[in-house]
This record gives C-alpha cells, sequence and structure tokens, in this order.
C-alpha cells in the first residue's frame, strides 16, 4: 500500500522566505560589490584609467629637431637643410617586414643599401619606434605611395630637413660630413638617438655633433583605431641645434685650391693673433654630399681604390719629415739654450763629420764659408744645423721642440689629430731594440730621420714666431649662436703658451726668414713684383737619400720618389696678419714648387687677388654641382701637395 507525504504549509513557507532572503542579501551584495568597482574604477582610479584611454587615442611623437647650419666667417653658408621626405616604418604595426619591403618596392625604388640598412636598425631598436626605410623620396614615389597608402599600416611619409653642403668638395675635410644613423650611434649615444635620421661622420659636423643636433621634442598626436594620426592636439617643441660661424674663409679657401692646380697636398693658413684657421685644404678632395644618404658601392670603391686618397685628411691625420722648414725652430733652440747667440758663425765646408767617424753629412750646396743665423735660414745651410744638433744633443733638442708645439696636437677642433714625432732614444726604444745613433741626432737638425710633423703643427709654431710667441691653440669654430634670434657668442679659447721669453731672439730668426725671401735666400723668386714684405722658410724632405757622394736631383726621379716641397711663412712680415704652412706631394724643391703656392695665398688674403670670386652657391641652378671640379678645370696648371703620414728613413743629405 502506498504512503503519502504530508505537506506542512507553515514549513514551506518558511523554507521560501529564508531562501528568498538568502537570493536577496546575494543579489544585495552582488550590487554592492558592484557598485563597489564602480566607484572604484569611477572615482578612485578615475586617473588613471582615463590617462589608458587617452594614451589609446593619443600617442607621443618625436620631433626632430634642425640640425644647425654652418657658415663661414663672412657668413656664407657651408652646411645647411633642405626639405626632403623620407619613408618610416613602424616594424610593431607593419606586419611582416619581408612582405612590406617587397610590397613597398614596387611603389618606391628600394636600393640594396637601403634595405640592409633598415634590417640592421630595425634589428637594433625597440618596434614600437619608427625605423627609416628610404631617405631623400622623390616626388613621383611620394605621389605614388599616397594613393596606396591605405595598404600599408605602419608606414608613413614624413617631412624632414636633409643635410646639404653647397660647395660640395671645397670643404669636405673642414666641415666634414653626416651619414644615417646606424645601431653603433644608438649603441653609443643611447636609444633615444634613434630619432635622429644622420649623425655626424667627419670633420666639424663629428666634433660638433652634440651641439649641432639640437634636442628632440614631441607632439602629441590624436590617431583612430588604425593608427592614423587625425591631428595634433599638444606639442612639447624642439630645441633646434647650434648654429656656428667658422673662422675660415670661402673665399681663401678655394684661392688655395686653385694655387695648387692638379698637384696633390695640403695647406694651412692661421691668424697668427689668435689661432685662427683661416682656410685648410687637403688635396684631392671627395664631394661631402655623396654621404648624406649612404653612398653607393659603387661610388665608395671609386673614391677608396683612388690612389690619389682622396678622402684622406692630409692636415689631420697625415704627416711627414718637415725638412728645413724646421731649421727656424732649431736655431730658436740653440740660443734658448745659450749654444748659439745670433751672432755665432760657423765654417761650413760643405761636409759634416761627427768626430772619430769617416761618414760625412753633407750640404746640398756644398761649403758656405762663414755662416751666422740669419744666414744659415735665410740660405738654409746644413752644416750649422748638423753642428748645433750634435753640440745640443737629442734630449735636449727634443725637449725644445715640444715646446715649440711639436710631438703634440694643434688642439684644432678635428677629430683623429696626429701628434706627430721628435726623434729621441727614447721614442725608438719603444719600437726598436736598437741604439741611439749620433747620426740620427745630426739628420734630425735638419728635419730628417724619425721626424713626422704635421702643416697644422708648422702654421701653428710659424704664427708663434710671427707673433712674439705666442703658441695659440689652432681652432675653426670662432662664434655660435644658440636659436635663430640669439646673439652671436665668441667661443673662449685657452691662454696660449710661450714658446720663448727672449725678443731679440725671435727678432734674430724672423731676420732669417725675412731675409729667405727679400734677401740673398732660396725663396727670393716669391718677392719679384710683391706690395708687402714676407717671411718665410723652404724645406724639402727627401723620400731617398744620396747615392754615393752625388745628390739627386728630384726632378730627374720618378714621380713617386720625388721629395715632398714645403714652406712655412707668414706675412706682412712686419706686421703679421697671416702664417701658413704649404706641403706638396712629390713637389722636388721647396723653393720652386711650395713657395709660389704660398705668394698666391698671401696676395688672396692681403690683397684681395682671387683667380676668380667665389660665387654664392644658392643663386646657382644646381648648387649640390661640385664646386672642386670647376675649380680644378678652370685652374692653371699648379704647384702643390702634402707630405704623406710615413716616416722616412734616415738621410744623411738634403737639397733644399
Amino acid at each position: 500500500m502506498r504512503s503519502s507525504r504530508v505537506r506542512n504549509p507553515a514549513v514551506e513557507a518558511m523554507r521560501f522566505r529564508m531562501r528568498a532572503l538568502f537570493g536577496f542579501v546575494v543579489v544585495l551584495l552582488s550590487l554592492a560589490g558592484l557598485a563597489a568597482w564602480y566607484f572604484k574604477l569611477q572615482v578612485i582610479e578615475h586617473e588613471d584609467y582615463a590617462k589608458r584611454s587617452e594614451d589609446n587615442r593619443i600617442k607621443l611623437r618625436p620631433v626632430v629637431p634642425g640640425r644647425g647650419l654652418v657658415y663661414d666667417r663672412k657668413g656664407r653658408i657651408l652646411a645647411d637643410n633642405v626639405p626632403a621626405f623620407r619613408l618610416d616604418v613602424t616594424p610593431e604595426d607593419a606586419g611582416d617586414p619581408r612582405e612590406l619591403v617587397a610590397e613597398l618596392s614596387k611603389i618606391v625604388a628600394l636600393s640594396p643599401e637601403d634595405i640592409a640598412q633598415f634590417e640592421k636598425t630595425r634589428k637594433a631598436t625597440r618596434s614600437f619606434r619608427a625605423v627609416t626605410l628610404k631617405l631623400r623620396i622623390s616626388d613621383e614615389e611620394a605621389a605614388r605611395f599616397a594613393v596606396d597608402r591605405w595598404r600599408f599600416p605602419g608606414v608613413e611619409l614624413v617631412p624632414y630637413l636633409n643635410r646639404r653642403y653647397p660647395y660640395g668638395d671645397l670643404f669636405a675635410h673642414v666641415i666634414g660630413y653626416v651619414g644615417r644613423t646606424d645601431e653603433g650611434d644608438i649603441e653609443k649615444f643611447g636609444e633615444e638617438h634613434a630619432v635622429f635620421t644622420h649623425t655626424g661622420r667627419t670633420g666639424i659636423e663629428r666634433y660638433y655633433d652634440a651641439a649641432l643636433r639640437g634636442k628632440v621634442g614631441y607632439e602629441q598626436v590624436e590617431t583612430n583605431v588604425e593608427g592614423r594620426a587625425l591631428g595634433r592636439v599638444g606639442m612639447l617643441p624642439a630645441t633646434a641645434g647650434a648654429d656656428l660661424r667658422l673662422s675660415v674663409d670661402a673665399d681663401l679657401q678655394r684661392a688655395m685650391v686653385l694655387a695648387f692646380g692638379e698637384l696633390h697636398g695640403s695647406a694651412v693658413a692661421v691668424d697668427p693673433r689668435n689661432g685662427e684657421v683661416l682656410a685648410m685644404v687637403s688635396l684631392p678632395s671627395y664631394d661631402a654630399n655623396l654621404f648624406v644618404n649612404g653612398i653607393s658601392s659603387a661610388d665608395y670603391r671609386r673614391l677608396v681604390d683612388d690612389p690619389s686618397r682622396p678622402m684622406f685628411n692630409r692636415n689631420v691625420l697625415g704627416g711627414g719629415p718637415p725638412g728645413s722648414t724646421v731649421k727656424p725652430f732649431v736655431a730658436l733652440a740653440g740660443l734658448d739654450s745659450g749654444l748659439r747667440t745670433p751672432e755665432s758663425r760657423v765654417f761650413s765646408t760643405g761636409e759634416f763629420r761627427i768626430p772619430g767617424q769617416r761618414r760625412g753629412y753633407r750640404d746640398a750646396h756644398g761649403g758656405g764659408g762663414w755662416v751666422d743665423l740669419r744666414d744659415s735660414i735665410s740660405r738654409s745651410v746644413n752644416y750649422y744645423y748638423y753642428k748645433l744638433a750634435y753640440d745640443m744633443g737629442i734630449e735636449r733638442l727634443d725637449r725644445y721642440m715640444r715646446r715649440y708645439g711639436f710631438a703634440q696636437p694643434s688642439g684644432i677642433d678635428l677629430v683623429g689629430e696626429s701628434s706627430g714625432i721628435v726623434p729621441s732614444p727614447q721614442w725608438k726604444a719603444s719600437r726598436t731594440r736598437e741604439p741611439w745613433y749620433p747620426g740620427e741626432t745630426v739628420i734630425a737638425g735638419i728635419g730628417q730621420g724619425y721626424w713626422v710633423a704635421t702643416a697644422l703643427q708648422l702654421a701653428r709654431g710659424t704664427a708663434a714666431i710671427a707673433n712674439g710667441g705666442d703658441l695659440h691653440r689652432l681652432h675653426l669654430l670662432a662664434q655660435r649662436r644658440d636659436g635663430y634670434d640669439a646673439d652671436w657668442r665668441p667661443v673662449p679659447q685657452p691662454v696660449p703658451s710661450r714658446i720663448t721669453d727672449n725678443p731679440a731672439h725671435l727678432q734674430a730668426v724672423r731676420e732669417g726668414m725675412t731675409a729667405t725671401i727679400h734677401g740673398r735666400g732660396t725663396a727670393t723668386r716669391m718677392a719679384i713684383g710683391a706690395e708687402y714684405r714676407m717671411a718665410g722658410k723652404t724645406g724639402t724632405a727627401q723620400k731617398i737619400s744620396r747615392k754615393g757622394g752625388a745628390s739627386v736631383d728630384p726632378r730627374n726621379l720618378p714621380y713617386h720618389l720625388r721629395h715632398q716641397a714645403l714652406f712655412v711663412g707668414y706675412a706682412p712680415a712686419d706686421d703679421p696678419r697671416i702664417a701658413l704652412a704649404v706641403s706638396v706631394e712629390h713637389g722636388g724643391y721647396g723653393g720652386s714648387t711650395a713657395a709660389p703656392i704660398a705668394r698666391k695665398i698671401f696676395d688672396a688674403w692681403l690683397l684681395g687677388e682671387m683667380p676668380e670670386p667665389v660665387r654664392d652657391p644658392s643663386e646657382e641652378a644646381a648648387p649640390e654641382a661640385s664646386l672642386f671640379a670647376n675649380i680644378v678645370s678652370s685652374a692653371s696648371p699648379g704647384i702643390a701637395a702634402q707630405a704623406t703620414p710615413e716616416i722616412a728613413s734616415p738621410a744623411p743629405a738634403l737639397p733644399r
């Protein structure tokens, strides 16, 4: 028999009420929790989530400042910026880079160098940072990309200022050039440096890169869901790079090139009153514009394979035996050391012999008779300096030459300046196990042997003789301004050191240098038709020594074995306003090759007698065209070139 359960309405009502109450409490607690959560989101964490929301809509985009301009002393632009477009890619938004490059190549011409540089930079940069794929997009390419822009998320056509050198290769070894920023630059300067498309590589561009590039700014850009910019809502302005005014003069720079003609070498002209570099050339040169956006493999190989080494800065990196141009300094050392007086005379027999040795050290012009300091400089009598160096000793000679600025950088504001070499037992011992020989001291007195002096050092020392003994730091930067509306401010220079404290000694040396040109010296042809008096010293650095007892005529040697021709001097002799050093590669004799170059440079600076005036490149139809090519084609065959950075072997005799 089936049993039936008796329902208890009271109990069931109680259970229902308990369940309803429990459900009500749960709902109430849920609503309270939800309200608390909303309160937390909307009130307590409002600023944080508002910022996150804004960040999704507003993005920070770096604003690259314009690179500072570079001017010559008369305000002509040597390095400026021109408007251009580049193609930037943000890797995290652009998808597969290989597919991207393949598709973009159908619209924009991409060279292997562009693609390789993009890959290197992309791998060294965080994916959210834009990486430049191609610089200098043409107008036609920009138009084609604009049509298909929707197909390439993460790719932007960005306007920027591109570096340009209006004078091409005329100032390549002074201004230098910028190159595309690479992973090495990012490692050196930090990841924030990646926003700069270019970095200084050589010359002034490298030395003052930090000042020229300025400080990055940022702009707040409103974007849509695809990340495309809709407009700018805020901005922290970028700080433009500083403008630099150099001490060099474009007219004198070109006059130097014209004076050299088709020969190779270098020259440095300075203001002896303050150490400002007025002009500085290293020939042959190259067009710095080739490097701005990445030089092609063919152009780079052409420059590297050129035996004349156009990319080698002979003034900064080069050097060689100074030859007889060092004699005024050796003469001054003889006076300062007390071993000689201006009137002390020696009898030149034409051949100096070290006591106890059979080997003789000949004078190129035979016996000179009785010779004092002034005659020894003007007629370049080797015998006087053989004996003086032997009497002085190499250690004392080394000490005085360093005092005059040799074996140390001139301080010029260019990276990598060679220190040169003053021969000494300590220097030789650091490189060989052989002892120091007395003959090496003798030939050091005429600027031969292990000597290595740069044109910068020779110009600096000559300027010190000209100005009364102040050894100034050589420098290219004269003034700078931080902002277009700012005033130009002079750049302070260190206090010059003194090469001697005896004015009479300097006066005797200067009289000898003046007699070199206006007496019966080795450069009297320079004085023909001159409207002012000059002072100087010719020099010849041998590449090979004499054979037996016969002197070597460099004009009868193969071109690559001909001596280096040199000249140092200043003008006007009574009120010096320019001092210079000229070095001619394979030039033969200093008096017949280097001295005429110096005369043209003096005339250009003091008389304004330019071979032809320098035109303002901004007024020309093709400002990027190489000026140097025009200069060479219009120049008459000239004189010129400088010593290579080799260390010549000791040579016993030297024709001037």
